[in-house]
């Protein structure tokens, strides 16, 4: 759907009755205000009106009005709300009363990387790898730290008691447009992953975020609750977000190893965003998770892996990224740190193939550290020229404050 008019027609064709439009705060949570169909002419002509000084990040307690302009191409029936009167979901581009886009936007930030990309002839491809733990409510509905189940890697019922909710899950993805590539029982008890196909950055960040919404909420209807934090259990393995890139480039060249180069140089500097909370930290160099900026093939103790492929496929894994990072802001910073690796012509360092997790103090004292705490990432941003000529200024207030 591309226009006003294909959206009216298929809300009268699918008997919608409420249309949530969506859009991000800095930290890449979900809001929306609901409107009635008849609506829908105004939103598109001249936007619906909220109240940026409410929302975290965007300021302006002057002159606070901003406005929800839909973007018709997100338009997807929500799967698990009423068939009669049925409720369907827009992603929304946020702008000025003037019109002029709102650069606090995270969903533009990354628009603006895509366009900067493309000019350079680069176009670079999207694909995450969400875990996230599944707990049980006690009598009264009230959330526990008691995991759904006791499994492990792989594991298969009776063992996973996780087998529906992911199939839940994977069927409403499928019916809102989106198709996960796999799923499986993760590591930790009650900890489970759904990975995604590839899809160009916007289509990647806007299915991340679809993802976590529709896992709550699936979670929530079958009597449990989902947990994307980095850390809910000590001595457990955390949920990472990893992300896959791979990059084409008009000119036909191979720029893959310059891009990965560019996000090893700025990865210190864009962590504060890529893992946004203090539990963060708790995850980091546990646990298959990385804590040096290093690379190899294949080897899950890195920074960045290439994994194994029988395909001509040129991927690399960024693996510290957690699910509260936005993913938004998360893959704008990675495209510009990649076309920085392009434009300098830059080169990763050599490959480190030793399980950094047992390697000595004769390996790990010649390697750069990711942060190991929230304040020292904050550190790193802050004085980095690189990251604030990205990042808006109200972005560095809210995500320090935490």
């Amino acid at each position: 759907m591309n226009s006003y008019e294909d959206i009216l027609e298929f809300v009268e064709e699918e008997n919608v009755k409420f249309i949530r439009l969506a859009f991000f705060d800095v930290f890449g949570v979900q809001k929306n205000i609901a409107i009635m169909p008849d609506e829908l002419k105004r939103a598109f002509s001249e936007g619906i009106s909220i109240d940026a000084s409410s929302v975290c990040g965007f300021g302006a307690d002057v002159r606070s009005d901003i406005f929800l302009r839909p973007d018709p191409t997100t338009m997807s029936i929500v799967p698990w709300r009423p068939v009669d009167g049925r409720v369907a979901r827009m992603f929304c581009d946020i702008e000025y009363p003037d019109g002029k886009t709102f650069e606090k936007d995270s969903r533009w930030i990354l628009k603006q990387a895509v366009e900067k990309a493309a000019d350079r002839g680069i176009h670079v491809n999207f694909g995450t790898e969400v875990e996230f733990y599944i707990f049980k409510l006690d009598d009264d509905g009230n959330r526990t730290m008691i995991p759904q189940d006791q499994a492990s890697y792989m594991d298969i019922a009776p063992e996973d008691h996780g087998e529906n909710i992911r199939r839940d899950i994977s069927f409403a993805l499928v019916d809102m447009g989106i198709r996960p590539e796999a799923s499986h029982h993760e590591m930790g008890p009650g900890q489970n992953e759904i990975d995604f196909r590839y899809a160009d950055p916007l289509t990647a960040a806007d299915n991340a975020s679809t993802f976590k919404w529709v896992v709550k909420s699936i979670a929530t209807s079958d009597g449990v609750w989902a947990d994307f934090s980095p850390k809910p259990l000590a001595g457990k393995p955390g949920n990472g977000m990893h992300i896959n890139m791979s990059v084409e480039s008009r000119d036909g060249h191979d720029h893959s190893a310059a891009f990965m180069a560019g996000i090893l140089e700025h990865i210190r500097e864009m962590t504060l965003f890529l893992n946004p909370t203090r539990e963060s930290y708790e995850r980091l160099g546990d646990m298959k998770a990385p804590k040096f900026v290093s690379w190899s093939e294949q080897n899950r103790s890195q920074l960045i892996r290439i994994p194994a492929s029988r395909s001509d496929l040129k991927r690399f894994e960024l693996r510290s990224p957690d699910p509260m990072a936005n993913p938004y802001l998360a893959f704008a910073l990675l495209i510009y740190a990649g076309l920085d690796g392009i434009e300098r012509g830059l080169e990763p360092m050599a490959p480190l193939d030793v399980n950094l997790f047992k390697a000595d103090a004769s390996i790990t004292d010649q390697l750069k550290r990711l942060p190991q705490s929230l304040d020292e990432a904050a550190a790193y941003a802050q004085s980095s020229e690189f990251i604030r000529s990205i990042v808006p200024e109200e972005y560095f207030e809210a995500y320090t404050i935490l």
